[in-house]
This record gives structure tokens, C-alpha cells and sequence, in this order.
């Protein structure tokens, strides 16, 4: 009976052992990034993301290409079919 105690309890052990390690790899860093959504209303997070937004475009502007091809014909094609869509509006009703 005591080696099943003692089997019953390291086997309790490794189970909250992985748990805990799969929380902190997988969970944990989706939790941060909800947090920080979550804490826009803090006036220093919102000038931090300002600051990684100032960043990147900045680093997006030093860059040859913004958009690879593909991505542009796709973005045209949508904005072909947006435009049509404009054209057949009918504004009489407002």
C-alpha cells in the first residue's frame, strides 16, 4: 500500500509539473498580449505602442517594396471590385 501512495503522489507531481510548464510556454504570452490590450486606457502603454507603431513605420519607409506582388494583386483586385461596387450606389434614397 505505500508504494502506491508513493506512486499516487509523484505521478500527482509530474501531472502539475507539465501543467504548469505548458501554462507558461503556450498561455502565458497570449495572456501578456491580451493584458496590454486590455490596459489601452493606461496613458504609458498607449505611448509605448505609439512609439512601436512610430518604429515600424519608419523602418517600413526605409524599405524598398512595402508589399510583396502577389499581396498587390490581390489588394487591386479588391480595390477594383470596391470601386464597382461605389459606382452602382444609388443615393437618391438619402
Amino acid at each position: 500500500m505505500k508504494h502506491f501512495f508513493i506512486k499516487l503522489i509523484s505521478i500527482c507531481i509530474a501531472i502539475i509539473i507539465i501543467i504548469n510548464v505548458a501554462y507558461n510556454l503556450i498561455l502565458a504570452d497570449k495572456l501578456k498580449g491580451i493584458n496590454t490590450l486590455l490596459s489601452l486606457s493606461n496613458d504609458e502603454v498607449r505611448r509605448d505602442l505609439l512609439n512601436k507603431v512610430r518604429a515600424d513605420a519608419k523602418d517600413a519607409l526605409e524599405k524598398e517594396n512595402l508589399i510583396n506582388d502577389e499581396d498587390k494583386i490581390i489588394l487591386y483586385k479588391l480595390y477594383i471590385k470596391i470601386k464597382k461596387e461605389f459606382e452602382t450606389i444609388d443615393l437618391s434614397d438619402k
